[in-house]
Protein backbone atom coordinates (compact mmCIF):
# COMPACT_ATOMS: atom_id res chain seq x y z
CA UNK A 1 0.00 0.00 0.00
CA UNK A 2 2.09 2.52 -1.40
CA UNK A 3 -0.29 5.33 -1.64
CA UNK A 4 -2.98 7.11 -0.02
CA UNK A 5 -5.55 9.68 -1.67
CA UNK A 6 -9.20 11.25 -0.19
CA UNK A 7 -12.22 9.23 -0.94
CA UNK A 8 -13.61 13.00 -1.36
CA UNK A 9 -10.83 15.02 -3.17
CA UNK A 10 -9.12 12.33 -4.91
CA UNK A 11 -11.41 9.62 -5.65
CA UNK A 12 -10.76 6.64 -4.31
CA UNK A 13 -7.99 4.57 -1.69
CA UNK A 14 -5.44 3.84 -3.27
CA UNK A 15 -4.62 6.61 -5.62
CA UNK A 16 -2.10 8.61 -4.54
CA UNK A 17 -2.96 12.96 -4.50
CA UNK A 18 0.76 13.39 -3.44
CA UNK A 19 3.41 12.18 -6.24
CA UNK A 20 6.34 9.39 -4.93
CA UNK A 21 9.27 9.22 -6.94
CA UNK A 22 10.91 6.00 -7.24
CA UNK A 23 13.00 4.80 -9.81
CA UNK A 24 12.49 1.34 -11.67
CA UNK A 25 16.07 0.17 -11.42
CA UNK A 26 16.54 0.71 -7.48
CA UNK A 27 17.17 -2.03 -5.54
CA UNK A 28 16.36 -0.47 -2.20
CA UNK A 29 12.30 -1.10 -1.82
CA UNK A 30 10.50 -4.40 -1.98
CA UNK A 31 6.95 -4.46 -1.85
CA UNK A 32 5.76 -4.48 1.58
CA UNK A 33 5.11 -8.07 3.40
CA UNK A 34 1.59 -7.70 4.14
CA UNK A 35 -1.59 -5.69 3.34
CA UNK A 36 -1.42 -4.19 6.85
CA UNK A 37 2.28 -3.24 6.05
CA UNK A 38 1.72 0.74 7.06
CA UNK A 39 2.72 3.17 3.69
CA UNK A 40 6.68 3.50 3.65
CA UNK A 41 7.14 0.29 5.39
CA UNK A 42 9.32 -1.39 1.78
CA UNK A 43 12.19 -2.59 2.98
CA UNK A 44 15.10 -3.70 0.56
CA UNK A 45 15.13 -7.08 -0.84
CA UNK A 46 18.42 -7.71 0.51
CA UNK A 47 20.95 -8.23 4.12
CA UNK A 48 17.64 -9.83 5.39
CA UNK A 49 16.70 -13.22 5.93
CA UNK A 50 14.52 -15.03 3.53
CA UNK A 51 11.96 -16.98 3.87
CA UNK A 52 14.10 -19.68 4.30
CA UNK A 53 16.44 -18.24 6.71
CA UNK A 54 19.08 -17.02 4.00
CA UNK A 55 20.90 -13.53 4.46
CA UNK A 56 20.44 -11.94 0.82
CA UNK A 57 23.50 -10.67 -0.18
CA UNK A 58 23.27 -7.03 -1.36
CA UNK A 59 23.31 -6.82 -5.31
CA UNK A 60 25.63 -4.52 -7.77
CA UNK A 61 23.72 -1.40 -7.38
CA UNK A 62 22.45 0.17 -10.66
CA UNK A 63 23.48 3.70 -11.47
CA UNK A 64 19.83 4.81 -10.90
CA UNK A 65 20.68 3.84 -6.57
CA UNK A 66 23.97 5.15 -6.84
CA UNK A 67 21.91 8.56 -7.68
CA UNK A 68 20.87 8.70 -4.32
CA UNK A 69 23.78 9.74 -2.56
CA UNK A 70 24.06 14.19 -1.35
CA UNK A 71 21.78 16.31 -3.57
CA UNK A 72 19.95 13.90 -5.07
CA UNK A 73 16.36 14.37 -5.97
CA UNK A 74 13.54 14.13 -3.75
CA UNK A 75 12.47 10.82 -3.16
CA UNK A 76 8.42 12.15 -2.63
CA UNK A 77 6.78 15.12 -4.15
CA UNK A 78 3.58 14.72 -1.37
CA UNK A 79 2.18 17.87 0.20
CA UNK A 80 2.40 17.54 3.64
CA UNK A 81 3.59 19.82 7.29
CA UNK A 82 7.41 20.77 7.15
CA UNK A 83 9.35 18.56 9.14
CA UNK A 84 9.33 21.46 11.68
CA UNK A 85 5.55 21.59 11.93
CA UNK A 86 5.03 17.97 12.00
CA UNK A 87 7.34 17.54 14.97
CA UNK A 88 5.72 20.44 16.86
CA UNK A 89 2.35 19.47 16.05
CA UNK A 90 3.57 15.61 17.72
CA UNK A 91 4.99 17.26 20.58
CA UNK A 92 2.38 19.18 21.34
CA UNK A 93 -0.24 17.04 20.88
CA UNK A 94 1.99 14.90 23.43
CA UNK A 95 1.94 17.22 25.83
CA UNK A 96 -1.41 17.91 26.03
CA UNK A 97 -1.94 14.06 26.77
CA UNK A 98 1.03 14.27 29.71
CA UNK A 99 -1.25 17.49 30.92
CA UNK A 100 -3.94 14.93 31.62
CA UNK A 101 -1.65 12.20 33.02
CA UNK A 102 -1.38 9.94 29.47
CA UNK A 103 1.56 9.05 27.92
CA UNK A 104 0.61 8.63 24.23
CA UNK A 105 2.23 8.34 20.95
CA UNK A 106 1.56 10.71 17.63
CA UNK A 107 2.63 10.10 14.26
CA UNK A 108 2.20 12.97 11.56
CA UNK A 109 1.58 11.59 7.80
CA UNK A 110 1.96 13.55 4.34
CA UNK A 111 -0.44 13.38 1.88
CA UNK A 112 0.75 9.93 0.72
CA UNK A 113 0.07 8.69 3.92
CA UNK A 114 3.55 8.34 4.73
CA UNK A 115 4.77 9.42 8.37
CA UNK A 116 6.94 12.75 8.31
CA UNK A 117 6.92 12.41 12.32
CA UNK A 118 6.48 9.76 15.12
CA UNK A 119 6.88 10.67 18.81
CA UNK A 120 6.10 8.30 21.45
CA UNK A 121 5.82 9.77 25.24
CA UNK A 122 8.48 8.57 28.04
CA UNK A 123 7.00 5.75 29.20
CA UNK A 124 4.77 5.17 26.65
CA UNK A 125 4.76 1.67 24.62
CA UNK A 126 6.26 2.31 21.47
CA UNK A 127 3.54 0.17 19.42
CA UNK A 128 1.24 3.81 20.02
CA UNK A 129 2.64 5.37 17.10
CA UNK A 130 2.16 2.89 14.96
CA UNK A 131 -1.63 2.48 15.94
CA UNK A 132 -1.67 6.31 15.76
CA UNK A 133 -0.40 6.43 12.18
CA UNK A 134 -3.02 3.65 11.23
CA UNK A 135 -5.88 6.02 12.78
CA UNK A 136 -4.60 8.58 10.81
CA UNK A 137 -4.57 7.02 7.41
CA UNK A 138 -7.90 6.63 8.23
CA UNK A 139 -8.46 10.08 8.54
CA UNK A 140 -6.50 11.02 5.20
CA UNK A 141 -8.45 8.40 3.28
CA UNK A 142 -11.99 9.86 4.12
CA UNK A 143 -10.59 13.34 4.60
CA UNK A 144 -12.52 13.17 8.38
CA UNK A 145 -11.88 12.80 12.07
CA UNK A 146 -11.43 9.23 12.94
CA UNK A 147 -14.08 8.99 15.41
CA UNK A 148 -16.69 10.31 13.13
CA UNK A 149 -15.67 7.82 10.39
CA UNK A 150 -15.98 5.17 13.42
CA UNK A 151 -19.63 6.54 14.39
CA UNK A 152 -20.48 6.00 10.70
CA UNK A 153 -19.24 3.25 9.25
CA UNK A 154 -20.74 0.52 10.93
CA UNK A 155 -24.11 1.22 9.17
CA UNK A 156 -22.33 2.78 5.70
CA UNK A 157 -21.48 -0.74 3.35
CA UNK A 158 -20.10 1.95 0.80
CA UNK A 159 -17.62 3.70 3.34
CA UNK A 160 -16.51 -0.18 4.96
CA UNK A 161 -15.94 -0.96 1.52
CA UNK A 162 -12.79 1.90 1.14
CA UNK A 163 -11.39 0.48 4.63
CA UNK A 164 -7.86 -0.92 4.18
CA UNK A 165 -6.30 -3.76 6.17
CA UNK A 166 -3.97 -1.20 7.16
CA UNK A 167 -6.09 1.17 8.84
CA UNK A 168 -7.71 1.55 12.37
CA UNK A 169 -10.81 2.78 12.90
CA UNK A 170 -11.41 4.20 15.99
CA UNK A 171 -11.43 7.93 17.47
CA UNK A 172 -7.73 9.49 17.78
CA UNK A 173 -7.33 10.77 14.31
CA UNK A 174 -7.45 14.38 12.74
CA UNK A 175 -6.98 15.57 8.76
CA UNK A 176 -4.71 18.46 7.91
CA UNK A 177 -6.05 20.84 5.62
CA UNK A 178 -3.65 24.07 4.14
CA UNK A 179 -6.32 26.28 3.11
CA UNK A 180 -8.72 23.63 0.81
CA UNK A 181 -6.45 21.30 0.17
CA UNK A 182 -6.30 18.25 2.20
CA UNK A 183 -2.11 17.80 2.43
CA UNK A 184 -2.02 15.08 5.56
CA UNK A 185 -3.12 13.71 8.78
CA UNK A 186 -2.49 13.53 13.04
CA UNK A 187 -3.35 10.26 14.93
CA UNK A 188 -3.00 9.98 18.81
CA UNK A 189 -3.18 6.41 20.63
CA UNK A 190 -2.21 4.99 24.05
CA UNK A 191 -4.99 7.68 26.33
CA UNK A 192 -7.34 6.13 28.18
CA UNK A 193 -10.86 6.86 28.62
CA UNK A 194 -14.70 5.18 28.48
CA UNK A 195 -14.82 6.01 25.10
CA UNK A 196 -11.86 4.71 22.69
CA UNK A 197 -10.18 7.37 21.23
CA UNK A 198 -11.93 10.62 22.49
CA UNK A 199 -9.01 11.34 24.72
CA UNK A 200 -6.78 10.59 21.65
CA UNK A 201 -8.53 12.73 19.26
CA UNK A 202 -8.32 15.25 22.00
CA UNK A 203 -4.81 15.59 22.03
CA UNK A 204 -4.34 15.02 18.37
CA UNK A 205 -6.85 18.76 18.50
CA UNK A 206 -4.70 20.19 20.59
CA UNK A 207 -1.28 19.02 18.23
CA UNK A 208 -3.14 20.62 15.06
CA UNK A 209 -4.56 23.71 16.57
CA UNK A 210 -0.78 24.28 17.34
CA UNK A 211 0.34 24.31 13.68
CA UNK A 212 -2.93 25.40 12.18
CA UNK A 213 -2.36 28.86 11.25
CA UNK A 214 0.93 28.40 9.86
CA UNK A 215 -0.14 25.70 7.24
CA UNK A 216 0.73 26.26 3.18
Amino acid sequence: MKHIASIAGCGIVGVACGVVLAAAASPFHDQPASVRSLPGDNLPPFEMLDDAGRLVPAPPMPAAALRRGPGSAPESSARGPTLDLAIEAARAALASCAATGYRIGVTVIDAAGEARAMLSADGADGSHVFVAMRKALAALAFNMPSSALSARIAGDQALLAHVTPAMFIAGGALPIMAGNELIGAIGASGAGGAVLGQQDETCALAGLNRIRPRLK
